[in-house]
């Protein structure tokens, strides 16, 4: 599958008039049976008079730069709207609906109470950096320099942006692997990238060794990669790690490594891609304190990286956010502490979820793909009789009352993920039971 982000056309989805339009990868499939809408959320600017309201309203059509025009409302802002509207049980993005732990919202109070309200310096405050370059090192044995090689960003989803822009030029060739993350293709489109995808395929989402060697050349700028993986929940083998570092190596080759999940792996230990021989010199590694403390909101994130790499990032980091929250930063050197308790103790919880989703979806009726990392599982929809994801989670929250994410919307090519859905497990116990609950008594098989 190729494509080239610099110069794509605007394709437009038709869709179901109960459902606002997705990410234009829906554009590209899945037109039958659908009432076409042409306008995205937010897609009309109306002049009001303001000396008579019943004037007809003139409508404009909202303008958007070539390279994101395409990019329509985000599937998660949509599902999270409809969840609200048919007060629905949300399954579907990837945000607990309980609270981080006391000792770092302590720490966060007590740094504004300090007076640490003001810029903070713009790759990071000193001693959060350090506290990120030391995790780093616990985790992964890598010595980095926390004022050279560690630089702070709003949120791993901008550390990812400002890699690509910061180290992608346009026309450069970067490799991702299908179904991924979605600010992936959007932020490679702003970098003018020419983007080549590898699909990772049910059951088990092995990477496709043979498919991936005939991929990288030396035409190849950078492989964008997530261990473990969103959404499938599949974590990298070693083998797979040692077969990409060896293609980059030999290629001369970036690797830019998503790991937000890192402290989430159930089956087998996490491996860092940077750790490998000859690899810390090419990887720049992104993470955030999101998701493994229960703290989305705060959006602090970090990207590691060589010297040589950080230069870049930095450079795009300053013009797109300067600096990040100082009171939260402080706070996450508390959570950048925290004993190793907390990490066995947080994933025994979400392996307590995990059983309970599991489990559940299969006494539905649903195939579920296993699930080694993060707090996400695929299934298929197919056994209930939906053409596609689409009317699969439009059924599902309407007659229904649960929300899971469509994943057509993490593929280039969105046929290869029409089958597939996604639910996340970051909720309490009591939530998951009662999305169960309300499947078995409503979701019934076709086939």
């Amino acid at each position: 599958m190729h494509l080239d982000t610099h110069c794509v056309m605007l394709r437009q989805f038709s869709f179901r008039s109960s459902l606002l339009p997705f990410s234009s990868h829906f554009s590209r499939s899945y037109p039958k049976s659908a009432v076409p809408i042409h306008l995205p959320i937010g897609a009309t600017m109306a002049t009001v008079s303001t000396q008579n309201e019943s004037t007809q309203q003139t409508q404009k059509p909202v303008q958007v730069a070539k390279r994101l025009e395409k990019f329509k409302t985000t599937i998660f802002t949509q599902m999270s709207m409809l969840a609200v509207k048919h007060r629905a049980i949300n399954l579907g993005q990837g945000f607990p609906n309980f609270d981080g732990p006391d000792f770092v919202k302590e720490a966060a109070i007590q740094a504004i109470k300090d007076g640490k309200n003001q810029y903070a310096r713009g790759h990071g405050v000193p001693e959060t950096n350090a506290a990120i370059a030391a995790r780093f090192r616990e985790d992964t044995g890598l010595v980095v320099d926390p004022e050279k090689e560690v630089t702070v960003t709003s949120g791993c989803t901008e550390a990812i942006a400002a890699t690509m822009l910061g180290l992608i030029n346009p026309g450069d060739e970067v490799i991702l692997f299908a179904p991924f993350y979605d600010s992936y293709e959007a932020t490679l489109s702003m970098a003018g990238a020419k983007v080549k995808g590898i699909t990772l395929r049910p059951p088990d989402f092995s990477i496709p060794l043979e498919e991936l060697k005939a991929a990288v050349t030396s035409k190849t700028r950078a492989i964008l990669m997530n261990t473990p993986h969103n959404p499938t929940g599949k974590m990298f083998t070693r083998e797979e790690l040692e077969t990409i570092a060896s293609l980059c190596i030999e290629n001369d080759v970036l690797v830019f490594s998503d790991e937000v999940y890192d402290k989430l792996a159930f089956e087998m230990d996490h491996v860092s891609i940077a750790s490998l021989p000859g690899m810390y010199e090419r990887t720049v590694t992104m993470n955030s304190l999101g998701k493994t403390f229960s703290l989305t909101g705060w959006k602090i994130g970090w990207a590691i990286a060589p010297p040589h790499l950080t230069w870049g990032v930095r450079q795009a980091h300053s013009y797109l956010t300067f600096a990040t929250s100082t009171p939260m930063q402080y706070a996450a050197i508390a959570a950048l502490k925290a004993p190793e308790s907390y990490f066995k103790e947080l994933k025994r919880d979400y392996n307590a979820k995990k059983e309970i989703l599991v489990k559940g979806l299969k006494e539905v009726g649903f195939n579920v793909f296993p699930s080694s990392g993060t707090y996400f599982v695929v299934v298929d929809h197919t056994p209930f009789g939906l053409e596609n994801d689409i009317d699969f989670c439009e059924y599902l929250i309407k007659e229904v009352g649960v929300v899971a994410i469509p994943t057509s919307v993490f593929y280039l090519n969105p046929e290869e993920g029409k089958n597939l859905v996604r639910f996340t497990f970051c909720k309490d116990e009591e939530t998951l039971r009662g999305a169960v609950e309300r499947m078995k008594q409503k979701l019934k098989k076709k086939v």
